[in-house]
């Protein structure tokens, strides 16, 4: 049995072995046992997660407890001599964790473990002893296991201490209207600084912004958004002085846990935002690790008239208008005048120039997207928003594969954070195309982002969960979702376009999708997404006139406005303007595509260099590159819908080679869409 697995558990048994060897030393987490080990960090979290469900910190602190128990029983040494022996530089926290997993505090060890042993059993037993080490490594992991029911009772029918929290907008006491970014600021804060703690379910800011002015009460409230504490708070500021009232309301019954009054300088600011954050964390029992607590402590400027600026800005850049996002960099610019080392101004300023950028085929502001990342990497790399900015500046430049990592350090670091993501799950949407990922975080986000949000949020929320479903081949929970989208907004034309390609999914009806992406964009003609959506269908009907009508609006726009949208699409336009007799620009725009396919990085590239290789007659190489895509494993499921009967494709489509390569296709994506629908069942997300 023990043999047996210890083989099966050979890599958790070697980072047991090098959390061991470092066991005193409080400086060792994940970072450093990824490194250990070789890994990236990335890499090592889904790992532990898979073979143990455990997150890497849990792990290692399990390790820590298990080791520390056993000094214990030996008698030795007191409890905060056990506390520094295994790395927690905290007495009170070592206490906190072990009663946590035991269920009794460390000094009563004795009183719960009879354990008879020998001299030698005991030597094997000691944490320093490498005579004992794989015993006791097997030990820990055995206690690992079972421990497993302890950390996830829920998933086994236990009631688990339910720790979300939804902080509501606080209100602005003052009749100075010019103070609200002042208190939108400081609930802000206290939000981010619980998002950081892994042990609580923090509801996002926008689910909370409907409440603003809403008579619901606390109940009621608490029904709509699924969470157990709430957390309400009023402020102004006058003068140097801040006063804050914030009370902490138990949700069931409406009981105000605890209330208090806050009158402090300016200066104090910081201060009495982690203040506030640690005693919420604290009233709903939830363990703040040393890491967490070390990113709470950090202050992010020490001049108040630079986070008076920032904060502006903030205010400002929530308003996600376009136009205001110049006006929003101003205020950065001032803030980083009076602070130059201030992280977080330079992290705002890179997004908002990244969003300058956005879709403009004339990338002007990509070297400032780059610099000020790099500034608030230099400042504050363990901040959430420098990680973000930083992972932007990688998409700014076409490097998309470089940001993942930074984009995951992110999550990590703000666990709680529907706006990291949103931003992972539109990254596997758009930029590195992965069907299963943008799934798993599109439901992830769901979980934090989707309670009682107002109608419009709500609609786009459903909206992405019904294109990750589509994308991974869920049918009627796609409709289901696009629906529910559509009920919560029906002038909602990007989830009436996708309704539209669903039904297509369901019924394989392009005439009606057709007409209803008509429908949809007579109600808006600036919408060039669904215009060349409809010249798609048109070109798949192989109508060509009809789709030459809308794809050369298309185009005109998209070059009148210097928009750089829709490059893989340039193919079928392409063929239609050959189709059509328009063989000059037939070629500009098929050479347009040419270069896009040699230099875009995503999962598609083989395909698209298929698609050219049939164009230019050479089948050898045609056939090689889809043997090359077919090597992928997370593409669409429109992938196989349209490469079925893909004009582009015609020359080859009756070959064995292409029936055999569609065949593999097929199945590589039935099993992932089977195994998908048995692990979203076993999560109930199905």
């Amino acid at each position: 049995m023990t043999d047996h697995l210890f083989e099966e558990n050979e890599f958790l048994l070697k980072l047991t072995s090098l959390v061991e060897d470092n066991l005193s030393n409080e400086s060792f987490g994940v970072s450093e046992l990824a490194d250990a080990v070789g890994m990236s960090r990335s890499n090592l979290l889904r790992k532990v997660k898979k073979q143990c469900n455990l997150s890497v910190s849990q792990f290692i602190r399990q390790i820590r407890l298990e080791n520390a128990k056993e000094i214990l029983l030996q008698g030795d040494a007191n409890v905060s001599e056990v506390a520094y022996q295994v790395g927690f530089s905290s007495t009170s926290y070592f206490i906190k964790c072990f009663r946590e997993l035991y269920g009794y505090p460390p000094g009563e060890t004795g009183k719960h473990e009879v354990v008879e042993e020998t001299k030698e059993e005991s030597e094997a037993r000691k944490p320093n002893s490498r005579k004992g080490t794989i015993v006791v490594i097997i030990a820990v992991l055995l206690s690992i296991l079972s421990t497993y029911f302890i950390l996830n009772p829920i998933q086994f029918g236990d009631n688990e201490v339910d720790k979300s929290i939804a902080v509501l907008p606080f209100k602005n006491d003052s009749k100075d209207s010019a103070n609200v970014y002042i208190v939108n600021g400081l609930m802000e804060s206290v939000l981010n600084h619980l998002q950081k703690i892994e042990d609580v379910r923090v509801i996002s800011r926008t689910s909370v912004e409907k409440y603003r002015n809403s008579n619901l009460s606390i109940p009621e409230i608490a029904k709509e958004l699924n969470v157990s504490y709430f957390v309400e708070g009023s402020g102004q500021k006058i003068g140097d002085q801040i006063l804050l009232n914030i009370q902490l309301i138990k949700a069931s019954n409406d009981t105000h846990l605890w209330a208090e009054q806050y009158d402090r300088q300016a200066q104090d600011i910081f201060k009495l935002q982690r203040e506030v954050a640690k005693k919420i964390a604290s009233s709903v029992e939830a363990i703040i690790t040393p890491e967490e607590e070390e990113l709470m402590d950090k202050t992010p400027t020490d001049n108040l008239e630079a986070y008076d600026e920032y904060l502006k800005a903030l205010e400002l850049m929530r308003q996600e208008k376009r136009e205001v996002l110049l006006e929003a960099i101003a205020h950065l610019d001032k803030a980083i005048e009076l602070d130059p080392e201030f992280a977080r101004a330079y992290a705002f300023k890179s997004m908002g120039y990244y969003y300058l950028d956005i879709f403009k085929a004339e990338k002007l502001h990509v070297d400032k997207v780059v610099a000020n990342a790099d500034q608030a990497m230099l400042y504050d790399s363990k901040d959430y928003q420098s990680l973000i900015a930083k992972a932007l500046s990688y998409l700014a430049k076409g490097e998309n594969a470089a940001a993942i990592p930074y984009f995951e350090r992110a999550l990590e670091y703000q666990p709680n954070s529907a706006y990291v993501l949103n931003n992972l799950s539109n990254f596997y949407a758009n930029f590195m195309p992965n069907s299963e990922k943008y799934l798993e975080y599109a439901l992830r986000g769901i979980q934090l982002n989707i309670a009682a949000n107002d109608s419009v949020t709500a609609s786009y929320i459903y909206l992405h969960i019904s294109n990750a479903l589509i994308q991974t081949g869920f049918v009627e929970e796609s409709e289901l979702y696009i629906n529910k989208s559509l009920d919560h907004n029906p002038n909602n034309l990007f989830s009436e376009y996708l309704r539209a390609f669903v039904l297509l999914a369901k019924n394989k009806d392009l005439e009606e999708t057709k007409q209803l992406l008509i429908t949809a964009w007579n109600k808006d003609q600036t919408r060039l997404d669904i215009l060349q959506e409809i010249g798609k269908i048109c070109y798949y009907q192989r109508d060509y006139q009809e789709a030459y009508k809308y794809y050369s609006i298309f185009v005109k726009e998209r070059e009148e406005r210097k928009l750089d949208i829709y490059a893989g699409e340039d193919s079928k336009i392409a063929h239609v303007y050959k189709e059509v007799g328009k063989y000059q620009e037939a070629k500009l725009l098929f050479d347009s595509y040419r270069e896009f396919a040699n230099t875009h990085t995503s999962i598609y590239k083989h395909l698209s260099l298929a698609v050219c290789a049939v164009q230019e007659g050479d089948r050898e190489r045609a056939f090689k590159e889809l043997e090359r895509f077919a090597e992928e494993d997370q593409f669409s499921f429109w992938v196989i819908l349209f490469l079925e009967d893909d004009p582009l494709l015609e020359e080859i489509s009756d070959t064995k080679e292409y029936k055999e390569f569609m065949q593999v296709l097929k199945k590589k994506f039935d099993q992932r869409h089977e195994r998908l629908k048995k692990v979203l069942k076993d999560k109930k997300l199905i």
